[in-house]
């Protein structure tokens, strides 16, 4: 199960700035675009780390501040779940909820 959460997250997030650096490239050439509905949908599902990087990599969407936190906590809810499913402890072994 956890191989295919993992293969999920990666999936999306490759997808996710695959769509990021499309998008740019469209908006650029003033053609039709990707409708933010799309690229919100992508870092929901799981991509939130590839489109903050996409973000990021093509500096698309950086104006909105509603891309650069909501993608920014997506990816980090991303990476968090990742780190549990690595069975990473980030708290030094310190039970965070006592």
């Amino acid at each position: 199960m956890n191989e295919l959460l993992i293969g999920w997250i990666l999936f999306c997030s490759i997808w996710s700035c695959i769509l990021m650096g499309y998008d740019k490239r469209q908006a650029k050439r003033k053609k039709r675009r990707i409708p933010e509905k799309t690229l919100w949908l992508f870092a929901i599902a799981g991509g939130g780390i590839g489109s903050y990087l996409g973000m990021q990599l093509f500096r698309h969407k950086t104006r909105h501040t509603s891309f650069r936190i909501g993608f920014l906590v997506l990816a980090l809810l991303d990476i968090t779940v990742l780190l549990y499913l690595f069975g990473i402890d980030v708290t030094g072994g310190r039970n965070i909820w006592t």
